[in-house]
């Protein structure tokens, strides 16, 4: 077998079903890669930058499809290093290795039908019987009595942990997140209490500062500490990404300064940018994207880089269904993942491209069965979601405005 084709898709479709998470995002953009070959088989990844600036994939797939044409899948570690080595200048991290992503995906998923197994089971098979899952829950919806329904949405659907963010979003206001120490800390203080006492002390409860992501400035280092500090009391499973990720030696000081395990690291690429994160014990529980990070093979090299320091991972999953289910085979075959990230009450992009390949039960997700990454991407599909032009995701700034 033989590849003779690599191509991209680019597909967009409703963000979610969730009516929570919808108030704030109505769309969502995704790019996949295709990989085809001289037999029956194909390749299928995605690339986590397709959801901010999906235009920009074609061009880079373009450049590294040379290095595959012809090739076979006997050694998907060696022609990733020709690509990561070819684009040296450009994708040692970034753009260039996130888009390297899908690309190995793709060539995993092919290897993985051509053998009949679970790509997880190619990476050295799946470390847990079960993972507990969380739902990603984007805003805190605010007044109260919404946050209370969004909550019991989540539980309605089977999950025991949720994650919402920092500050407030308010149908008639948007965003509202406090920027000064004492102001944050008692904004989060009261909802934390407010969400203890509504889901119990048994539910996994998670915030999400969204820092360098966020419609105002980033929060200083203090600022940061003083919601992890009013936050101790409500047993928090993790605070993610309370700083930007500009400011490392902030993220290795916040952990120093609180009980709370802190999380991050979506926003990074390949080994070498995580590596001075992981050096400076910047986060309690690392975040790895195997849809963005430079690949599968990356994210297991990041997980024991934090596993060598008696660390955990918790896969990040935003993508749409091929992104979501790479991160799931990544986090089985991580013996150090203590929890995973699903987007819950999905839509078209990721329903009718998972299938039935994803299995949760009691709150927990099943390892994957199906051979290569289980995902699929129909000729109806492809149809039903044409791509519109610029609807990937950005922080609005003047001159250039999200609207939807």
């Amino acid at each position: 077998m033989k590849i003779i084709d690599v191509r991209t898709i680019l597909l967009t479709g409703p963000s979610t079903n969730d009516p929570f998470l919808r108030e704030a995002r109505k769309r969502r953009s995704a790019a996949f890669v295709e990989i085809l070959t001289d037999g029956p088989l194909t390749g299928l990844g995605e690339t986590y930058i397709g959801y901010f600036c999906p235009e920009v994939v074609p061009e880079v797939v373009a450049f590294f499809r040379p290095v595959l044409i012809g090739q076979g899948v006997d050694d998907i570690a060696e022609l990733w290093r020709r690509m990561y080595h070819c684009g040296n200048y450009w994708c040692r991290l970034g753009l260039g290795a996130a888009v390297l992503s899908a690309i190995e995906a793709a060539l995993w998923d092919l290897k993985g039908k051509l053998l009949g197994q679970p790509v997880c089971e190619l990476l050295g098979g799946a470390k847990h019987e079960r993972i507990p899952a969380y739902a990603t829950g984007g805003p805190c919806n605010y007044p109260k009595d919404r946050l209370a329904r969004k909550i019991d949405h989540y539980l309605s659907l089977g999950f025991n942990g949720f994650k919402i963010g920092v500050g407030g979003f308010y149908p008639d206001r948007g965003f509202v997140i406090e920027s000064e120490p004492a102001a944050a800390a008692d904004f989060e203080a009261d909802k934390l209490a407010f969400v203890r006492s509504h889901a119990g002390p048994n539910v996994r409860v998670m915030i999400d500062g969204h820092m360098g992501n966020t419609p105002g400035k980033a929060w200083a280092t203090e600022v940061a500490i003083a919601v992890a500090k009013a936050a101790e009391p409500f047993n928090l499973f993790f605070f993610e990404e309370p700083l930007h990720y500009t400011n490392p030696t902030g993220y290795a000081e916040l952990c120093r300064a609180t009980s709370v395990p802190i999380a991050g690291g979506e926003c990074l690429t390949t080994s070498c940018e995580w590596q001075s994160f992981v050096e400076q014990d910047c986060f309690d529980i690392g975040q790895p994207d195997g849809a963005f990070n430079g690949g599968l093979g990356e994210t297991l090299r990041i997980a024991a880089m934090f596993a060598k320091r008696g660390r955990k991972i918790a896969t990040h999953s935003w993508g749409s269904g091929g992104a979501f289910m790479q991160n799931l085979h990544a986090a089985f075959a991580a013996p150090n993942t203590c929890i995973m990230e699903v987007a819950p009450d999905y839509a078209g992009l990721h329903s009718e491209v998972i299938g039935d390949s994803f299995r949760m039960k009691d709150g927990c997700v099943l390892p994957p069965l199906k051979p290569g990454l289980g995902i699929t991407l129909t000729e109806e599909v492809r149809r039903r979601y044409p791509f519109i032009p610029g609807s990937g995701e950005f922080n609005s700034v003047p001159g250039k405005i999200l609207t939807d």
